[in-house]
Order: C-alpha cells, then structure tokens, then sequence
C-alpha cells in the first residue's frame, strides 16, 4: 500500500514527555513530506498551541494541515484556509457551564488566545504551559462567554472526571460530542464532530482515499481517527483499549514509535530498533 497521508496526535505521540519531537522523527517526517505524503497535526490543542510544532516540521512549505480541537478546525498550512469550522453555541456553553457547577468539577473555554476559566485550577494551567495560552480568571464564565466557541473542556482529578465522563456521555450523548483526551480534560465539542469525522472531511477534499491513511495516537480522543484510518496505529505507550482497536502497535512516544511506523509502513524499510 502507498501512504498518501500520516495524522499524528500530538501529546504522548508525536511529541516526547519533554514537548520535543526527537531528532529520528522529525528526519522520517521531513522526508516523506519531501516525498509528496501529507502530514497532519490533530490535537484537542487550540491551533495557535500547535502552531510552533508545525512550523518546526514546514507543515507550509508542504501544504500539509492542522486538525485542532479534536476537529473542530481545519487549517491548510500553506494557504491558511479554514478547510472546516465547527462551533458550541453561547447557550450551549452556558449549559455545559451549569453541569459543571452541579458535578463539582471546572470549565475552561478559548476566547481569542486565552483560555478562560471561573475557577483558578492546576489544571487550566496545565493546559496553558501545553499550549502556550495564557489562563484569565474571570468573575463570570457566562458573562464571559458572549461568542460561539469551538470546544469547552471540564477538568478535574482522574477519578471524580471519571465519574463525570460516564454520566455525561449518558446524559448528553445526543447533544454533544464528548471524550476524555487526557485523564484530567473531558471535552466537549458540536455534535457528530470528532478527529475521524474531520478527516473524513480533509481526505475528501484532498482525494486521498481512506486505505491510503495512517493515524496514529494514543488516547481516546483519537479512537475515531485510528478506527477510520486504513493503517490505525497505537503507541506503545496508549490506554489499553486504544491498543485493542488498532490495526498496528508501534513503541512508545520516548523510544521513536511515530519514526517506526513511517520508515515501516512509508519508506517500507526494516525497522531499526
């Protein structure tokens, strides 16, 4: 099979536990850019969080793209065309933000640049040294929130967000798309809206076909992109339920996992360990 196209999650993926890419990865994605194979960043991150991370792989000069909010944008590097938008709706947020306070748990959103929040929380700031966003504390989140946004997340201690997760996707299964993307983010974006169903978008306007795709990832947030894709790879070092419904498991995001499957599967060369 010729791969025309490598979606890549980003944290515990692409990126090592330092937020680096190692030196054998970033050689095996300039390479098959070079070869003509699409290379797309698809993170629950903001865009401006992964914008670093794609001008460090010339996602521009190749005209590859960014998959961000779990799916909700898409952005072609080169052109800077939004290929895709979706977005919650003011009453929609203040929805989420009332279930919120009912389960005891916090709520951030994106406004512009900063990532809002009532509540001045570790993991808020969290999220702000992943994306380089800064955190603003505001005396009202409703109030705050007078725009569509594209995502919302809850966040909380593992254990109670678990708890949260389960009852939430009963209760608003109909209403939301809804996936824990780390243990401590639940995310919230618009019905139908994930990473899979936003590369089905991107592979139809690229006339790539689904076969020729690899999407690799590591936690739940990129269950649909690994079940759409032709070649669904987990890491190493994802959940085992990821590992269960991917086609291929790689090593770890610490020992060039993303760099084996390219040289593997793309350059159809023996992998060196």
């Amino acid at each position: 099979m010729t791969y025309k196209m490598i979606v890549l999650d980003l944290d515990d993926t692409l990126l090592r536990d330092d937020q680096t890419i190692s030196p054998r990865t970033k050689e095996a994605l300039m390479e098959a850019q070079e070869m003509g194979v699409k290379v797309v960043l698809a993170s629950g991150r903001p865009t401006f969080g992964m914008q670093h991370i794609a001008d460090e792989l010339e996602l521009s000069k190749y005209g590859s793209y960014i998959l961000s909010f779990n799916g909700g944008k898409i952005i072609n590097c080169q052109t800077r065309e939004e290929i895709f938008s979706s977005t919650l709706s003011c009453e929609e947020m203040h929805g989420l933000y009332e279930i919120s306070r009912r389960e005891g748990v916090h709520i951030h959103t994106y406004i512009g640049d900063e990532i809002v929040t009532e509540d001045d929380n570790e993991f808020s700031r969290i999220e702000s040294e992943l994306t380089g966003l800064p955190v603003k504390v505001v005396d009202s989140f409703t109030e705050a929130v007078t725009e569509p946004v594209v995502k919302t997340l809850m966040v909380y201690e593992p254990d109670r967000l678990q708890v949260v997760e389960a009852l939430l996707q009963d209760e608003l299964s109909e209403q939301f798309s809804v996936m824990r993307s780390k243990p401590y983010f639940l995310e919230f974006t618009e019905l139908g809206v994930t990473k899979g169903t936003s590369l089905k978008q991107l592979i139809d306007a690229c006339g790539i076909k689904q076969e020729e795709v690899i999407a690799i990832g590591d936690s739940f947030n990129d269950q649909s992109m690994i079940e759409f894709a032709g070649l669904g790879v987990a890491m190493g070092n994802a959940h085992e339920d990821i590992k269960a419904i991917a086609n291929y498991v790689t090593d770890s995001n610490m020992n060039d996992g993303v760099a084996k499957v390219v040289e593997e599967f793309v350059f159809q060369k023996a992998v060196l360990v």
